[in-house]
């Protein structure tokens, strides 16, 4: 196997590639669009006063999204290189890769429905 750097990079060199990864990352619109509800999310926590536990909560669910969106792209990338042309097996990885940050976006938007729509519907007048 040939590394693709140096062994032995220091800290800093590993935040500016870890720094690179999510870049590449964000190229991708699935990340762009969590990207945007994360910053929903994190608006209406400010706009509605959430408590500490709450906030832990929402930014854990962000970081779960993002976090699972990086990995589904790092995966993806490693079965295209391994496996070029069309293969099942391939296909399978890739959409494993994707329905886990499907699970993880589920789960977050619950988490943030059972947070804010009570909040929400009280701010309208509804409740």
């Amino acid at each position: 196997m040939i590394p693709d750097r140096p062994q032995g990079i220091g800290l800093v060199e590993s935040f500016a590639c870890a720094a690179a990864g999510i870049r590449e990352t964000a190229k991708g619109r699935n990340f762009r669009i969590q990207s945007c509800f994360a910053v929903l999310a994190i608006a209406l926590s400010t706009v509605f006063r959430v408590s500490v536990v709450e906030l832990i909560v929402v930014l854990a669910c962000i970081a779960l999204v993002l976090g699972g969106e990086c990995m589904n792209t790092a995966l993806e990338s490693v079965v295209d290189l391994a496996s070029p042309r069309y293969h099942e097996l391939a296909k399978t990885a890739k959409d494993a890769a994707a329905g886990a940050v499907l699970c993880f976006s589920i789960g977050s938007f619950a988490v943030g429905f059972v947070l804010f729509a009570p909040r929400i519907l009280h701010a309208i007048g509804i409740m």
